[in-house]
């Protein structure tokens, strides 16, 4: 289906199925148009809106996918409860210039029986990847197949998930995909949070709480380019920090950018990624600061 508004609105299209967004690209692309891509799972706010600006910098016409990806959410995670407000993140889309919106239905996108999987080697070992098995197995899945059926020239992730950014890059050069791969700078909340849907969760107890996360890797990031080479005790005392004031540490720790590995020693002229992740109640925080010593 599509949709046309009045003339101080820049139409938008919104399709459900394969066959009707690859027929509209196909034409864009037939027209020399270049077409740039934000994979979401709506509950769209002010990071998902840096993606998009981005994303029409860098191209003609911007598609915007909305799909809550069962695929990466694990069995006692929260896909059943994750935030869907499809309308309204259709009207954030219209008011800032999206082309195209495809949000397909979970059965356009998996079959009822699927055979084929993705796998992944170390750089899933650690951060994310190490407390959520399968999980970046699923976003590959899904990312390969919207590559597929919208095939962008250029596609605008997220820093705050950084190792799903470096696992894509790493997928787009082994596939061969011909996709530019942009990582946006991490949008925050006045008190430096980092922004993501599932901040909603939050009561305002937590919610005055959850900044201590990245003011810790603020720390830490102080300390390490002040001259502290080996980080153990510093990301120790953070840990006990951050317990004291209620969270639960999944990880805390500095990796190398390029393989995503823990760095117990650093090096000159080296990329690390000083990364967090941490409950509040039932809510899950991630966090990332990337340096280069």
């Amino acid at each position: 289906m599509s949709e046309n508004k009045t003339a101080s609105e820049k139409s938008i299209s919104i399709h459900q199925t394969i066959d009707d967004v690859r027929s509209v690209i196909d034409l864009h692309k037939q027209n020399g148009k270049r077409v740039g891509f934000v994979a979401t799972m709506g509950a769209l706010h002010a990071g998902h809106i840096s993606l998009i600006e981005q994303a029409k910098q860098k191209s003609d016409v911007v598609v915007v996918s909305i799909f809550v990806n069962p695929t990466q959410f694990g069995p006692n995670e929260d896909y059943d409860s994750y935030p869907r407000q499809l309308e309204a993140d259709i009207d954030e889309c219209r008011k800032v210039g999206v082309d195209m919106v495809f949000a397909p239905d979970r059965s356009v996108m998996y079959d009822e029986k699927t055979y084929l999987s993705i796998g992944i080697d170390q750089l899933n070992e650690h951060m994310c990847g190490g407390s959520r098995p399968g999980f970046f197995e699923g976003i590959l899945l899904v990312v390969n197949k919207l590559f597929n059926i919208i095939s962008p020239d250029v596609a605008v992730f997220g820093q705050k998930d950084i190792q799903q950014v470096q696992i894509i890059k790493q997928m787009v050069k082994e596939f061969n995909h011909g996709v530019e791969i942009i990582s946006a700078p991490i949008v925050r909340a006045n008190d430096g949070l980092a922004l993501s849907s599932r901040n909603a969760y939050l009561d305002d107890k937590q919610r005055t709480t959850a900044p201590g996360l990245y003011r810790a890797l603020r720390y830490v990031e102080q300390q390490v380019t002040s001259g502290v080479d080996q980080p153990k005790l510093l990301l120790t005392h953070q840990k006990s920090e951050l317990e004291a004031k209620g969270f639960e540490i999944d990880y805390l720790n500095l990796f190398s950018a390029k393989t995503l590995q823990p760095a117990e020693t650093l090096k000159k002229n080296e990329e690390y990624i000083i990364a967090g992740a941490a409950y509040l109640g039932k809510t899950r925080l991630i966090d990332n600061i990337l340096i280069e010593l």
